[in-house]
């Protein structure tokens, strides 16, 4: 692949995930400034009202810290993920998207509103850490080493009790975890995938050519030993 078709993919992953940031921040804005919360509109489990959530509550933030610490995390997972699955990504994204939301409906706690872009940061950072290791393709190992030193933590998240003062949706993270893997998975055919390297027998199939004015090693005419047991004897008559 050449520099310019690189930079082209490169650039329209930034862009593609800054327009999901920009997004994010464009509804805490709204917020702000009409001094309403939108969390109304995050999943609340098991509810028919419940379920305008799937689609909007990755959009929703309790307050700018939260809206924070989700916003690095998408971009970088985000803008990787076009990049490497260019195609694909799209139809990734928004199945990340959708699954964690809908499994957070079905299976979360069903007293409170789920909001937050967590659930899909988790999915992302999932699914490209199990396709580098599926694959084990060098670009994709080297991002997922990067995902480990960058959100190894993450798997705190899994624990509200270590949180005990964060009003944390564990269930999100879970879920959109699970939706990263099996996403991982059933795309593993999907993006880059490491060289196979085929190493060709040079002592097989090979024919050998002579020209015609070689001199063949073999005699023309050649004699025939004789064989035991099957002789001929000649008799020579003196002329007298």
């Amino acid at each position: 692949m050449t520099y310019p078709e690189e930079k082209r993919k490169l650039m329209t992953g930034i862009y593609s995930a800054l327009i999901v940031v920009a997004v994010m921040w464009l509804v805490k804005a709204i917020e702000l400034i009409a001094g309403v919360s939108f969390a109304s509109f995050g999943v609340l489990p098991l509810q028919i009202k419940g379920l305008a959530g799937i689609l909007f509550s990755p959009l929703i933030h309790a307050d700018l810290a939260h809206l924070s610490a989700n916003s690095a995390p998408m971009f970088l997972l985000g803008a990787a993920l076009v990049y490497y699955y260019r195609k694909e990504s799209l139809t990734i994204f928004t199945a990340l998207w959708l699954v964690t939301g809908l499994w957070v409906w079905l299976f979360a706690r069903g007293n409170s509103y789920h909001i937050g872009a967590s659930g899909v940061v988790y999915a992302l950072a999932t699914f490209h850490f199990t396709g580098g290791v599926i694959r084990k393709e060098p670009g994709l190992m080297a991002f997922s080493m990067l995902i480990i030193f960058l959100y190894g933590s993450m798997i705190w998240g899994f624990f509200p009790d270590f949180f005990p003062q964060k009003n944390i949706s564990w269930e999100s993270h879970l879920m959109g975890a699970v939706a990263g893997v099996i996403m991982a998975v059933y795309y593993r055919k999907s993006g880059p995938q490491a060289k196979v390297y085929e190493w060709a027998d040079e002592d097989e199939g090979e024919e050998y050519e002579y020209p015609d004015d070689q001199p063949s090693s073999e005699p023309e005419n050649p004699v025939k030993p004789e064989e035991p047991g099957n002789t001929i004897s000649y008799h020579y008559k003196e002329k007298e």
